[in-house]
């Protein structure tokens, strides 16, 4: 027997309108891995009311870059949200980062945040609390349940759009408007 397996790494998910699950609704989800084993990422447009400045305060981590103080801080999803990841360009060498390709990797370890604080590096980041995660076989699971849409990610949308407008643009991606979308799932 032949089984087809997906990989979704490096795509976004896209919340369906039906979505359910509150921690989901309206989101805009970069998938950092996706293998047998199951599927993490985190959320990309949810900010939360918390500044990096706050965030560094915090964890008494000096802030010597002003630039950053008033980034906002995401929710990453419902999984560890008490734990800081850092997805971030270029990816570069830090203590715990998972590589997504050749340029992008999502860390977890607190070198890559003192970095940032000191030196400004590196150069883009998104800052979240908690991380979504899915065990193996339950993102497909959803997928045929028509919870998500995915595209392939591009990271101009993530850092370089305000987060309101990054579902939209990911929607574009596939030529659909969001606005448009049915929250009754049909089935081919």
């Amino acid at each position: 027997m032949i089984t087809s397996t997906i990989n979704l790494t490096h795509h976004f998910l896209i919340a369906m309108p039906a979505m359910a699950d509150p921690n989901f609704t309206r989101t805009l989800t970069y998938i950092a891995e996706h293998n047998e084993n199951g599927a993490m990422g985190v959320i990309v447009n949810r900010p939360i009311d918390m500044r990096l400045g706050a965030l560094f305060e915090r964890i008494d981590i000096p802030l010597e870059r002003p630039e950053f103080t008033d980034l906002p801080v995401y929710f990453g999803g419902p999984v560890q949200s008490d734990r800081g990841f850092v997805l971030h360009r270029p990816a570069g060498q830090w203590h715990s980062t998972l590589q997504v390709g050749d340029s992008i990797g999502l860390t977890s370890s607190r070198d890559v945040l003192q970095s940032l604080a000191s030196e400004g590096q590196p150069a883009e980041v998104l800052v979240a609390l908690g991380y979504a995660g899915w065990s193996a076989g339950q993102l497909e699971h959803e997928l045929a349940q028509n919870a998500w849409l995915t595209v392939p990610a591009e990271l101009s949308i993530v850092f370089d759009l305000p987060p309101e407008e990054r579902l939209a643009a990911a929607m574009q991606l596939l030529g659909v408007d969001f606005a448009k979308l049915s929250d009754v799932a049909g089935h081919a």
